[in-house]
């Protein structure tokens, strides 16, 4: 398939010019046009009618699973596939390769550690409506990446206020993403099994509530609670806990460059409250897209 019919696909699949010129030769993203092509499906249908909804290592110990299958259900998005996954640093790093280098170095390596506290849910959803597509309807509802801008009835209102790096879920923008990120979560093989369900439409939500069960059997339940991050990691560095955010993210990096091997949840939870997130000097590649962005861009 050449560049220009790749091209006028993304033209219907985001408002955003400047992704439609990272995307047209995206490998993840012409892998995934290329595979329902051969399944005779049009990728532009498939793309507006469905989404996905990624629940992270924060939200398998947050028990957050069946909270957030019952949103769904309850905001008009049935669940049509559902695959447990194990994830790494490349995975996250392929996800959001296009905005996340305003990451700060300390969230990065936060978000290392996450990876590493289990494996995670993917859930495929579907909804018959396209205009705005599943995919820009359900980043509207899931909420904000900052607890201070998130509002009762989004998801991640409902799952919990914790901070900017733990919030708990990750869905894409818009169905160009949708593409793109089906092929970064699964093979070929796999894809294949997950789009064929997908398309038969079948609920799925006991599947998902099943994968949840065997989630927690692996990954034990674990609390957001700064303070008692902070008295877990000063115990194991056998230290008189400090006061100010500064010191404690001096502590924290002290510790990485002395290699101790402290808890990882510890260490995550009081990181993401006191280290930077985001580094403003750097300009982000690709910004979200918004319910208007999208609706602003259609004739």
């Amino acid at each position: 398939m050449t560049a220009d019919p790749i091209r006028e696909l993304l033209s219907q699949l985001t408002p955003s010019e400047p992704k439609v010129d990272a995307y047209v030769a995206d490998t993840y993203l012409l892998e995934t046009v290329e595979q329902l092509e051969r399944m005779g499906t049009d990728a532009a249908t498939f793309a507006k009618e469905h989404s996905l909804l990624l629940l992270k290592p924060d939200a398998i110990v947050a028990r957050a699973i069946e909270p957030t299958l019952q949103w769904l259900d309850e905001n008009g998005f049935r669940v049509v596939a559902a695959r447990r996954l194990a994830v790494d640093r490349h995975l996250a790093r392929a996800l959001w390769y296009f905005a996340w280098n305003i990451a700060s170095p300390q969230r990065r390596r936060l978000a290392d550690l996450l990876v590493g506290i289990s494996d995670v849910l993917l859930l495929v959803v579907h909804s018959p409506a396209t205009e705005p597509p599943v995919s820009v309807r359900l980043t509207a509802a899931k909420g904000a990446t900052d607890p201070r801008k998130r509002q009762p009835g989004e998801l991640r209102y409902l799952l919990g206020r914790h901070s900017y790096l733990l919030n708990l879920v990750h869905s894409p923008d818009d169905p160009a993403d949708v593409l793109r990120e089906l092929a970064i979560y699964f093979d070929e093989r796999t894809r294949s099994q997950v789009l064929t369900q997908a398309l038969t439409g079948t609920d799925q939500t006991a599947t998902a509530t099943a994968l949840a069960h065997e989630l927690y059997a692996a990954a034990p339940a674990r609390g957001f609670d700064r303070a008692e991050a902070l008295t877990r990691v000063c115990g194991e560095l056998e230290t008189p806990e400090p006061d100010s955010d500064a010191d404690c993210a001096e502590l924290l990096e002290a510790a990485w460059t002395a290699g101790r091997d402290l808890d990882a949840w510890s260490v995550i939870v009081l990181g993401s409250y006191v280290f930077p997130m985001r580094v403003g000097s750097q300009a982000q590649t690709l910004r979200p897209v918004s319910v208007n962005d999208w609706l602003e861009a259609r004739p």
